[in-house]
């Protein structure tokens, strides 16, 4: 009787092999899918990089554009003279005494 029960526990670990070790190489690829180095957890982190850069870029083009739009009064065979006399009152500290002088924070300056 034991050695029947042998036989029996022998041939279903047998059985079992094959697709035990198919589930745990399965199970390993599924694992590395989800949180390996190019898995979607990763993927999500790296979507959320790009999109910070992609603000980023948006506002440094943004601030580029406005840049853009100050040099261009100062350029040219016609010059804003408003723009061009705001910016040497502001260079030189300079205003006249009638003139109202609202400071703007460090991080809020116009150029």
């Amino acid at each position: 009787m034991a050695g029947a029960f042998r036989r029996w526990v022998k041939a279903a670990v047998r059985a079992a092999a094959v697709p035990g070790l198919f589930l745990l190489v399965a199970a390993y690829f599924v694992l590395h899918a989800i949180h390996g180095e190019r898995g979607l957890r990763a993927r999500e982190r790296h979507e959320a990089i790009l999109i910070e850069a992609r603000q980023a870029l948006a506002e440094a083009e943004a601030e580029r554009d406005a840049l853009e739009r100050r040099v261009a009064g100062l350029r040219g065979e016609r010059i804003d003279r408003d723009t061009l006399e705001e910016r040497a009152r502001g260079l030189l500290n300079l205003y006249a005494r009638d003139e109202i002088v609202i400071p703007y924070p460090p991080d809020r300056r116009l150029y």
